[in-house]
C-alpha cells in the first residue's frame, strides 16, 4: 500500500511536467541567508551517489565526518554544481556513508524503517541554522510541528520567520525531518522538495490518510 501511495503521488508530479511543485516559501531572514551560495561547489567536491527513490532522483553527499547532503532533483536551494558535475565526476556508489544511507533510505520507502541511525555532517550551515536543524531531528515519525512551536524549541519564540528559512535551507532532507514542519493550522506549505513529496513522506509515515 505505501508503494502504491508513493508511486501515485510520483505520477502526479511527472504530469505536471516532471518539476517538484513548491509551496509558498518564507521570506528569508539575514541571519540565514547565507547558507547556500557556495553549496553547489562545496557538494561538488564530496563523495556524491545518486539513488533513486518512489518520489524521484535524490542526490547523497558525504564528507569525513558522515551524510553532509540529501537533495531531491529540482529541490530549491539544492547544489546544482554539483548535480552538473556528476556528468565529469564519477559517483562514488561504495562510500561506507553513502551505502549506508541508501539502505536506510530503501527501508524507510519500505516501510521498515521510522528512525535513521547515520553520522551527518551539518557543518556547512550558520550556527542558527545548525542549531534549527539539530531541532529538526527531535520530531519523531508519525509527529509533527509548526514553524513556532519550533521556534519555541529553541528557544527563540520571535523567530520563526528565521526559523521558517532555515527549515527550507536543511542539507539533509528525510533524515532531518523538515517534511514534518507545518504551517499556521496544519497547512502543507514550505517544503523545498515540493508539496507532493511533502505529502507522501507525510502518507508513508501515517501523519496523514
Amino acid at each position: 500500500m505505501r508503494q502504491v501511495i508513493l508511486t501515485t503521488l510520483l505520477m502526479r508530479r511527472r504530469q505536471t511536467g516532471g518539476a517538484a511543485v513548491a509551496g509558498p516559501g518564507l521570506p528569508v531572514e539575514p541571519s540565514t541567508a547565507g547558507h547556500g551560495a557556495s553549496v553547489g561547489l562545496w557538494a561538488a567536491q564530496l563523495p556524491r551517489h545518486i539513488l533513486i527513490t518512489p518520489l524521484g532522483r535524490v542526490l547523497l553527499a558525504a564528507s569525513d565526518v558522515g551524510l553532509a547532503g540529501l537533495w531531491f532533483e529540482g529541490q530549491r536551494h539544492g547544489p546544482l554544481a554539483a548535480w552538473r558535475g556528476l556528468g565529469h565526476q564519477p559517483t562514488q556508489p561504495g562510500h561506507p556513508v553513502l551505502q549506508t544511507a541508501e539502505r536506510q533510505l530503501q527501508d524507510y520507502f519500505a516501510g521498515r524503517r521510522q528512525a535513521f541511525d547515520l553520522p551527518l555532517d551539518l557543518s556547512h550551515g550558520t550556527p542558527f541554522q545548525r542549531q534549527v536543524w539539530q531541532a529538526l531531528r527531535d520530531i519523531p515519525a508519525g509527529r509533527t510541528a509548526a514553524y513556532a512551536e519550533l521556534a519555541q524549541r529553541i528557544d527563540a519564540p520571535q523567530a520563526a520567520r528565521a526559523v521558517g528559512a532555515a527549515v527550507g535551507r536543511n542539507p539533509i532532507s528525510i533524515i532531518v525531518p523538515c517534511h514534518r514542519v507545518l504551517g499556521a493550522g496544519g497547512s502543507l506549505t514550505g517544503y523545498a522538495g515540493g508539496l507532493d513529496r511533502k505529502r507522501a513522506l507525510l502518507t508513508l509515515e501515517g501523519v496523514l490518510a
